[in-house]
């Protein structure tokens, strides 16, 4: 089943191209990828980027829409990646970046493609445990900037995972969610006075 993206905003876009044609950023970018590329780099796959700030044994009680992650192209591969950011003026371009999470965002994506039920996709972080995971959400005309995980959503944690967590192995939220509460809570603890 095909993916449905939801629509980028077009300032965000705006924001990665206009950095992707400087010169300057590219070069002080610091990714290889990115200054040693040879030929056009072009802007895919943009996600709405959410972030899940705090897990309650209730289930997820706050996440937020950090902004917009897009997948940088140079031929045939992604080579980078580039985020946004909203600012009270808008949107605003971020950072370039590469490592494991962009070949595994590309598999997690290709994965999802291949399932029978159409999602909408998106990335959720998971700060707490280092965790990044393709979010397929089930209402495909919900606002990708909105919203928490239901219940029936898949996550699908990228590589690296962390220990004991199955890197590109569907999840049910309902499944996930106490999995991931069990590991943030004892962290949490540990930093509390007694």
């Amino acid at each position: 089943m095909p993916l449905h993206v939801p629509p980028v905003p077009a300032p965000a876009l705006r924001s990665v191209l206009t950095a992707l044609g400087s010169p300057t950023a590219v070069r002080e970018a610091r990714t290889p990828s990115l200054r040693t590329a040879q030929g056009p780099v072009t802007p895919e796959l943009p996600l709405p980027l959410h972030v899940l700030d705090d897990i309650t044994a209730a289930g997820v009680s706050a996440t937020r829409l950090a902004g917009w992650r897009f997948l940088i192209r140079c031929g045939e591969r992604a080579v980078a990646a580039a985020d946004t950011r909203t600012t009270p003026d808008g949107w605003a371009f971020s950072h370039f970046f590469e490592g494991p999470y962009i070949a595994s965002t590309e598999r997690a994506l290709r994965q999802a493609e291949t399932m029978q039920q159409p999602y909408q996709p998106r990335l959720l972080s998971v700060p707490g445990l280092y965790m990044l995971t393709l979010w397929l959400h089930g209402d495909l005309t919900a606002d990708g900037a909105a919203g928490h995980p239901a219940a029936t959503d898949l996550l699908v944690p990228l590589a690296p995972a962390p220990p004991g967590i199955a890197a590109h192995r569907p999840h049910r939220v309902a499944e996930l969610l106490p999995v991931l509460t069990h590991r943030v809570t004892p962290a949490r603890l540990l930093g509390q006075p007694v």
